[in-house]
């Protein structure tokens, strides 16, 4: 990245924050704002998460020097706030917590917070406000500290999943192999034939993390009424090392298992070495190869089989 790419960027980011902030209020200064500034608001929000609070934690979260801190706690310690007091444990940590003034204040601003930004969702249709929500959530996943345990559901497809599990095969395998459009169209015949039955032997799994998309999976019938078929792995690189996909392989064996299939089988390509490892772990062997390049680039095929 060059010096004037860098300047375009940080000017985009510079007009993105212009616009959020207008667009939450942060530079109004009507009564009902003036009355805590946001470091204050800030302090008073941890205090309800949290308390009592060990000063060092508060200000690690809330990336405060000394100095700043301790005047900080001062004002709201003046304004009958918060107290300060040391641990019975460890007398060299102070510990703050609200007072009963303190929790009234965070009440009062966490209802006109509410209102704020529920009046600001409300004037979005449901479709808009989930594209908000995902592109918040994208911004939090790469500025900020991504939660070591973020939350796993595997879900049956709703309208529009179907269609995304598409594109992201497109995108991603176009992206990380070099797969032409050929894969994606192979990707959407599947997904047709399976939207075109209802089959109680057949199953579909989206992945979810922390509620956006990371992954898919399915199970269909094989070649024969004794065989399952293990089709449309996909994660997304942001849920890679979270254990996403072998919850989803896991998750389709066990099934085609519980509907009476004696055998499961897969295609893959040699390439995908992350997924070979998964399907290895599983229980799978190869039991075909067979050279092709229907894709682009010139690819291995392989066929996977579990006995069950």
């Amino acid at each position: 990245m060059n010096d004037a790419e860098l300047a375009e960027r940080v000017a985009a980011v510079r007009a993105f924050n212009r616009l959020y902030t207008g667009v939450i209020g942060v530079l109004d200064e009507g009564p009902a704002d003036a009355e805590y500034s946001l470091p204050e608001a800030r302090v008073l929000f941890e205090l309800a998460q949290q308390d009592p609070l060990a000063v060092t934690d508060l200000r690690k979260r809330l990336d405060l020097d000394a100095g700043y801190a301790s005047r900080l706690l001062a004002r709201l310690e003046s304004r009958g706030l918060i107290s300060r007091e040391r641990s019975d444990e460890d007398a060299r940590r102070q510990l703050v917590r609200p007072t009963s003034a303190g929790r009234d204040a965070f009440a009062l601003l966490n209802r006109r917070s509410t209102d704020r930004i529920g009046g600001l969702l409300r004037r979005f249709a449901d479709e808009d406000q989930q594209r908000l929500l995902t592109a918040m959530r994208t911004i939090g996943d790469v500025v900020g500290e991504r939660r070591h345990d973020p939350v796993l559901v595997l879900r049956p497809p709703r309208p529009g999943d179907l269609g995304w599990v598409v594109e992201r095969h497109g995108a991603l395998y176009g992206r990380e192999y070099g797969f032409t459009s050929r894969f994606e169209g192979l990707v959407a015949r599947i997904v047709a034939d399976f939207a075109a039955q209802d089959d109680p032997r057949q199953a579909f799994w989206i992945a979810e993390l922390d509620g956006e998309r990371v992954g898919s999976i399915a199970c269909a019938r094989g070649q024969d009424a004794d065989t399952a078929k293990l089709r449309l792995l996909l994660l997304e690189p942001s849920a890679r090392g979270h254990g996403v996909g072998r919850r989803l392989v896991t998750e389709c064996v066990e099934f085609a298992r519980a509907h009476g299939y004696r055998a499961m089988e897969l295609s893959t390509v040699s390439i995908l070495g992350a997924a070979r490892a998964l399907y290895r772990a599983a229980g799978f062997e190869v039991v075909g190869e067979e050279d092709f390049d229907d894709w682009g680039p010139k690819l291995t095929e392989e066929t996977w089989r579990r006995e069950f």
